[in-house]
């Protein structure tokens, strides 16, 4: 897996389960990725101010 196709399933996971195949490549990718972890919380952080501004839970 490549840092696109990880920024691609990170956006996926957003709207659906991911597969149990896409989750280990995901975190295997992870692992070794600091750039990837780093959009993965920043996306997070994302989420989180979005459902904070329109008062979702």
């Amino acid at each position: 897996m490549n840092c696109k196709e990880a920024t691609h399933l990170m956006s996926e996971d957003l709207d659906r389960p991911l597969r149990w195949h896409e989750q280990v490549a995901l975190r295997f990718h992870l692992m070794m990725c600091s750039g990837c972890r780093n959009f993965r919380t920043q996306i997070g952080f994302l989420r989180a101010a979005i459902r904070l501004r329109s008062g979702g839970d």
